[in-house]
């Protein structure tokens, strides 16, 4: 049963259809839920997904269950789920649809010491809907994980912060210029959240994203060992070796596709980073 389950990835049954957005814009309703982020609440609460991966490995501990929400205020270069940016691109569903699924699977998520995983896009830009999954799924005793950019997570109380098990954070660049390049975005809030977390003890894995010619310079690299090693309930590094697994659908949506002549970092250019994380006494992969 989980060797079936592994790597299988669907739509969820029953959701609503998805509208095409403007890809190039960011939408004001892509923002609205954190107008009022306590609103809501309870099984009712609807939210707005992409997909769900079943039996992942590379998404927290053990097995995961992977809700891929839609909306996110990042544009990253080298994101392979751009199809993810816009609330309206997902599909709508409730609190309650979601647990039905995972209940479906709750007993191999337990035995694997898996759990279930909140990505995106941006699991922030959805507070209410994220926040009530998790409650549930700790009343169910399952492992929770959350792989975020750390944008917009003040709208998580220190409360919310403690139903998630592990924090995934995704750091894309040490330096304010390169991540705003990288993003569109600005450094500060990711690094707040950062700090925010190792103040309250949250476990706390940190990926990095190895792209050459934006991301792999040695300063730059040596900014975010900075960030990783003030960070005390920092349990690991994940160096991400850059791939070009989303061009097609950046093609697909019509969107310039800037790395389109980036190649992989090579064996030595990965272990050369690595080699800086560790020399910050850090726990690498």
């Amino acid at each position: 049963m989980v060797d079936n389950l592994v790597g299988s990835r669907y739509e969820m049954r029953g959701a609503s259809e998805a509208r095409a957005p403007d890809y190039h814009t960011i939408y004001p309703e892509d923002l609205a839920f954190l107008d009022n982020p306590q609103a809501g609440g309870g099984p009712t609460q609807p939210g707005y997904i992409h997909s769900v991966e079943i039996g992942s490995t590379v998404d927290g501990p053990g097995l995961r269950f992977v809700l891929f929400l839609t909306g996110c205020a990042l544009r990253c270069q080298f994101c392979h789920n751009p199809d993810t940016w816009h609330l309206r691109n997902g599909r709508r569903v409730s609190v309650a649809e979601v647990i039905e699924e995972i209940n479906r699977y709750a007993d191999v998520l337990r035995v694997s010491r898996g759990g279930v995983t909140l990505s995106g896009g941006e699991p922030a830009l959805q507070p209410a809907f994220a926040r009530e999954i998790f409650r549930h799924c700790r009343k169910l005793g399952i492992h929770t994980c959350i792989d975020t950019s750390g944008f917009r997570n003040e709208v998580f109380s220190d409360a919310d912060l403690a139903d998630i098990d592990l924090h995934i954070l995704d750091i894309k660049s040490g330096d304010p210029a390169v991540y705003q390049r990288v993003t569109s975005q600005p450094l500060a809030p990711t690094v707040a959240f950062a700090h925010r977390l190792g103040r309250l003890g949250r476990p706390l894995w940190v990926r990095f994203v190895l792209v050459p010619g934006l991301t792999d310079g040695e300063d730059n690299v040596a900014k975010v060992a900075d960030i990783c090693a003030e960070l005390g309930s920092l349990e690991r590094v994940e160096i991400l070796r850059f791939h070009q697994m989303g061009r097609d659908k950046w093609t697909r949506l019509g969107l310039n596709y800037q790395l389109a002549d980036t190649l992989p970092p090579t064996p030595e250019l990965t272990e050369r980073v690595r080699n800086q994380f560790r020399a910050r006494g850090l726990t690498v992969y």
